[in-house]
């Protein structure tokens, strides 16, 4: 008896202090940490010490036994309550904070075995009839009202007790994650259920830096589950987190709150693989990886990355296609693509820079000005605004833009300007070629993507060059809009156009700037570049969630604009929770993920 009255003693002992540990500093949400805490614990020390103890009142034994289950789970919220505030806490009490509830976890677990079965007889013999009387058929002696009462309560304590314990193993063991999207086909698709464990991530106490020690290492080609750096880490966004997650598993998963300043709900945590490492730089081009390091500043294909990367889900085995919700390019799609770049390659900068000086001239036979351009005139914003710029519209509505351009103050100046200007600057234009070096100085700009945007931006010039100089052209012969409809010129120019506004759509899913940029710039030690396997339907570190305006080619100061939301960036193994290792459902896909 001796010997559990001292366990109870440490255990109130130790919950006063770990409520010292609560007291408020500000006036927010974390102030109810403390009477939480307080309440708690004078609860549970009266009843174990003063009612159990020392009046020997064990029929409280099954009221004070759900107490001490209870005991790390409110501690637990206390611990986070008070971490949501404003302001955080030092890391030294953090670290008291985590160590005194693991003692008193482990505290709770030798009371409770103490208090468990025929072993409550060894701490109090007059216990023992009552021991016998747990022995009883459940409800006996109740009405079936309070049975039924009684039923339902025991139904509540162990959902709740269940929903902690998930909570606390989903923290520091192992999570499972359903794949709530197709950025991962064919490796994942939607409704697929996996295993991630984290012990070896590192994995802290809620809304501190305090846990396990960070053993994991990490590879090109691991599937990882990280939280999403897009939202941030603010700390009312990580109590949220905490708080609908906890709401989530209440609810059986019916309940979804973690949303965004919008209402929509957040994607967070993601699945990708990891394609970069620490020391990298890495550039995507057609389709291909490269990478290059400060060992070797020559960018290199990486082979490794065409075992996971789907680029034609047409080709997928019709088990799995046939589970494949939405095909983000179809056969026709992927063959424009292919074929674009093939063009793009092949494009010969001498024969573009002819037939560019030649549609400059055959336009000014069609210029009803003569006005030379004075200071402005010549700027691409002196004849169309931004959402005139958009290659789509400019494309949509070429008859207008024409007419916009022959009655600008400098008609044929603008248009030779747009025509010839990228040319300024680059010399010799027979030394540029795509070589099969990735990086080289017959590429301009340096590098494979910044030559293959210059190019695509000189093969949309052309053909708006062509359309404006037979759109002015009929014009000047008295044509209206439905002429220029109906010219069969007109139409092919547009069917080229519209096959190149379709890669334009998908132009930032196939291809990536170097990146980190800037020369010697490389991703950080710790750090690491994820992308999904399906990178025709992923929104992952690649991009950010905002598009921008962006012109095609940025030495050309008269390029088209296209709407992208290219912004990569690295993720910290801070915000890595743990590898994806094991597919467990469907039954049909069970298996280890790779």
């Amino acid at each position: 008896m001796q010997s559990f009255t001292r366990l109870i003693l440490a255990n109130f002992f130790l919950s006063c202090f770990f409520s010292l540990l609560n007291l408020p500093t500000s006036l927010d949400l974390s102030i109810l940490a403390f009477p939480l805490s307080v309440l708690f614990t004078l609860l549970v020390g009266y009843f174990s010490y003063r009612r159990l103890i020392k009046r020997n009142e064990f029929s409280l034994l099954p009221a004070i036994t759900r107490m001490f289950q209870y005991e790390p789970f409110v501690f637990i919220a206390a611990f986070v309550i008070r971490r949501s505030g404003a302001f955080g806490l030092p890391f030294a009490i953090d670290l008291i904070g985590c160590l005194t509830w693991l003692a008193l976890v482990g505290l709770t677990f030798v009371i409770l075995h103490k208090m468990g079965g025929g072993r409550l007889a060894v701490i109090n013999s007059e216990w023992a009839a009552y021991v016998d009387g747990l022995r009883k058929p459940p409800f006996s002696g109740s009405t079936t009202l309070k049975r039924l009462g009684i039923e339902l309560l025991e139904w509540v304590d162990a959902l709740v007790q269940a929903v902690f314990t998930i909570i606390l193993l989903n923290i520091f063991l192992f999570q499972l994650y359903e794949i709530p999207s197709e950025s991962m086909v064919p490796t994942f698709l939607i409704k697929d259920r996996v295993a991630v464990f984290k012990t070896l991530a590192g994995p802290k106490f809620p809304l501190s830096e305090v846990g396990l020690p960070y053993l994991q290492k990490y590879r090109r080609g691991d599937i990882v589950v990280f939280r999403n750096p897009h939202y941030g880490d603010d700390r009312k966004g990580e109590v949220k987190t905490f708080m609908s997650q906890f709401l989530y598993m209440l609810t059986l998963t019916f309940v979804k709150t973690n949303t965004d300043e919008n209402g929509e709900l957040k994607a967070d945590p993601l699945v990708k693989r990891i394609v970069g490492e620490p020391g990298e730089q890495l550039m995507l081009m057609d389709g291909k990886l490269y990478a290059r390091t400060k060992d070797n500043p020559s960018f290199q294909v990486v082979d490794s990355d065409s075992d996971w990367a789907a680029w034609d889900l047409n080709v997928l085995p019709s088990g799995v296609k046939g589970r494949v919700q939405w095909l983000p390019m179809s056969e026709a799609e992927m063959s424009n693509t292919l074929s674009v770049e093939q063009k793009r390659r092949s494009l010969d900068l001498v024969a573009v820079k002819a037939e560019c000086d030649a549609l400059a001239l055959e336009f000014k036979n069609y210029c009803r000005s003569t006005d030379v351009a004075g200071e402005g005139k010549l700027a691409f914003s002196s004849v169309f605004t931004d959402y005139d710029r958009y290659e789509y519209h400019f494309f949509r509505d070429i008859y207008d833009n024409t007419l916009k351009i022959l009655d600008s103050p400098a008609p044929a100046e603008w248009f030779q300007a747009f025509m010839t200007s990228w040319a300024s600057g680059l010399g010799n234009l027979a030394g540029y070629s795509e070589a099969d070096a990735a990086d080289s100085s017959s590429l301009v700009g340096g590098n494979l993507y910044d030559d293959a945007r210059f190019r695509l931006n000189l093969m949309i010039k052309l053909c708006a060059g062509r359309l404006i100089v037979k759109v002015a052209s009929i014009v000047s012969d008295g044509g209206t809009a439905a002429t220029v409809r109906a010219d069969p010129i007109v139409k092919g120019e547009l069917e080229q156009a519209e096959s190149l506004n379709n890669y334009v759509v998908h132009m930032d899913q196939r291809n990536m700037g170097p990146f980190p940029q800037g020369d010697g710039n490389y991703i950080p030690d710790g750090c690491y570049f994820m992308v999904g396997d399906n990178r025709y339907n992923s929104l992952d570190m690649r991009h950010s969630y905002e598009l921008r305006l962006t012109p095609i080619c940025l030495k050309d100061d008269y390029a088209l604009c296209y709407y992208s939301n290219l912004e990569p960036q690295y993720v910290s193994y801070r915000r890595i929770l743990g590898k994806a290792s094991l597919r467990f459902w469907p039954i049909s896909r069970f298996g280890k993920v790779r």
